[in-house]
This record gives structure tokens, sequence and C-alpha cells, in this order.
């Protein structure tokens, strides 16, 4: 892998251990807590705190909602959308998530937040639901003193809403359009943190770089990543950028060149190709695609065209049923990877090794 995955995740917007020792530093900031006396490394943590927010602010961060100057360093940190895990990660406990209902738990915890948080001792925060509008008053009621949203589907009238209350950092450019990398540099500006953003950015780089390295017969065969839709006929095309292909791409496969030119617009992700032109798949040796469940997977699979592209044909498709690890690598977090990837790329090489 010649560069990084989480850098090369342009404008899109879904085993810690294993994150490596710079990432497990960074995680050490968020361990502890309660009444208890700080440890050693606790306090040593919290020295380097100190030291590393100096200068920090006041800092004004502008978005594409507004922009906010954040004067000091927050207490209280409501995190919405998706990557929720990065404050944990650069050191802050939320005081609240947006819950997951999709590859979350039945509480709304991813399984990699829950994980880290018990695995660091840190209490689980309030989580806020988001029905196609974000709970305000649920918002509010946590007494946040910044609201972290990214890469989210805030919209204007509630980034308002909450602007009168407290500090709101919302995505620079659009709802879930933000990068996995650029997303860590605004939060970690925002925790007055910004040095740590590349050391985070570089621990996650480091997993994926190092499973690619474990796996390099993945480099020889080209993939697509589609979606069927629940409606028959419906077929789209994940773009790079996309922070599903892009992992995939970090882990050595390669991206089917007749989508090399395809790019994001500013107001869709994927591209609408319609099963109907099924035959432009044919030079992909493996596609990957997700389903919501069995009942969508079984209607849209049954399709003759469908069947009739040969990767299907050939079975070298990863059918993703499995919510929380379709989530985790289609977010992309630094909490997420290295809790997929050790499923992940088992069944990345089962599924080339079908490949005609």
């Amino acid at each position: 892998m010649s560069s990084t995955f989480l850098r090369t995740a342009r404008r899109r917007a879904a085993v810690i251990g294993a994150a490596g020792a710079a990432l497990a530093l960074t995680l050490a900031g968020c361990s502890g807590g309660g009444d208890s006396e700080p440890t050693a490394s606790e306090t040593s943590a919290s020295t380097e705190e100190s030291a590393s927010t100096d200068g920090a602010y006041p800092v004004t961060i502008d978005g594409a909602l507004g922009s906010v100057t954040i004067e000091e360093k927050p207490e209280r940190v409501v995190a919405l959308g998706w990557g929720t895990d990065i404050a944990y990660s650069l050191g802050t406990v939320p005081v609240g998530v947006e819950a997951q209902p999709w590859g979350g738990d039945a509480d709304g915890y991813t399984p990699w937040f829950r994980e880290a948080l018990e695995a660091g001792g840190d209490e689980l925060p309030a989580t806020i639901a988001n029905t196609g509008e974000y709970d305000v008053d649920a918002i509010i009621a946590l007494e946040p003193d910044l609201i972290l949203a990214p890469n989210s589907g805030l919209t204007q009238e509630q980034y308002d809403q909450l602007s009168d209350f407290t500090n709101v950092v919302a995505y620079p450019e659009g709802p879930w359009l933000t990068p996995v990398d650029e997303q860590i540099e605004i939060t970690a500006q925002a925790l007055g943190v910004p040095e740590q953003a590349q050391e985070l950015i570089d621990a996650t780089d480091a997993v994926v770089a190092d499973a690619a390295a474990a796996n390099p017969d993945l480099a020889n065969y080209t993939f697509t990543y589609v979606y069927l839709g629940a409606e028959a006929g419906t077929l789209d095309i994940y773009p790079q950028g996309d922070g599903r292909v892009d992992l995939l791409t970090g882990l050595g496969l390669q991206p089917d060149p007749v989508w090399a030119d395809y790019a994001p617009t500013e107001t869709s992700f994927v591209m609408s190709l319609g099963l109907e032109n099924a035959d432009q798949l044919a030079s992909s040796d493996i596609i990957v695609t997700w389903f919501n469940d069995e009942t969508e997977q079984a209607t849209a699979t049954s399709q003759p065209l469908w069947q009739s592209i040969p990767a299907v044909q050939n079975d070298a498709v990863y059918e993703v049923l499995d919510r929380g690890l379709g989530l985790a690598t289609t977010v992309s977090t630094p909490l997420s990877v290295p809790w997929a990837i050790e499923a992940y790329v088992p069944i990345l090489n089962e599924t080339v090794a079908k490949a005609g």
C-alpha cells in the first residue's frame, strides 16, 4: 500500500490491541476515572494533556453550517454522526453519542466503542436518537459545552438551535461527506490536541498496512462494491473515496478500472448504475455488497441480471449481512478498523479464492 487509506478517503460519507502501540498510547489517555486516586500513568497522561492543550485555544473551526470559536478545553462533549468514537480515541469520554440502531447493539452502541470503553474502565455515555432528526431536547439536557458533528446529518435548523446553547462543530462541506482523516483532524482541533491527529491516523493506517502486507495475494484481484437496494432492478456503485471502498484498496485489492474516473458528487456518494447495466461489472474479479436482511438478500440476488455477472457465477461475491461488520468497515474509524479487520480479511481471502 503506497499511501494511507484514511488519507485517500476523500469526500465520503461505515482486537483493539491490534491497533498497535501508538493507538494504545492514545487510548491510554482516556482510561481510568471514577473516585479512585489517579495512577502514575494517569498523572502522566494528565500532565501531557495539559501541555498539549497549551496554546490550543481559542480555536475557530469553520463548517458548512457556520463557524464556531472554542475558547477553552471542553469538559462535556456530545458526539453525533459516524465516527463518534474518534473523540474517545483522542482522550475524551463523551457524555453523549448518537445511537446506532443499524450495526449497533441493543443499547445503540457500536460493539467496538463499547469494548473500548469497557476495556478502559470508562462509563458508557448517553445515547442520542436520530430518527431522521436529532433529539435536540435530549442533547441539550446533557448540558454539553461542545457538540462534535463533523460527519453527521445535522441540519442548518438544528445547528442554529444547538448553537444558541453551546459550541457546535459541524461538517466542513456536506452531511455524511467527511473522510475519516479529516474527522480526526477537526475533532483533535476542537479538543485541543491537534498534534495527536496524525498519530491516530498513522496508527490506524498501520493496522491496514500490516494486514495488506500479510495478505499480498489480495492485490492480484479487482473488485466493485455495490448495493442492489430493496427494489428490483436497482444497482448502485460506491466510488473510491467511500470509506468501505478505500478500506478494500488499503488492503491491496484493486478497484475495477471501469470505475476509475467515477467520483462522488455533492449530492450523492453512489452512482446509480441500474441492474440493466450489470454487464459493466464483467471485469470485476470479486464483488462486495451488503443487505439489510436475508429477505432483501434473497429477493435481490434472485434477479437473472445479477446472476449473469461473472463474479456472481463464480460465487466470488461477499454479501455482507453482519451489520456490525458492515458498519465497522463503512465508517472505518480508528476503533472500528482494528475491531473488524481480523474477521474481514479471511472473508476477503475466501472470496478472491473463488474468482475465475
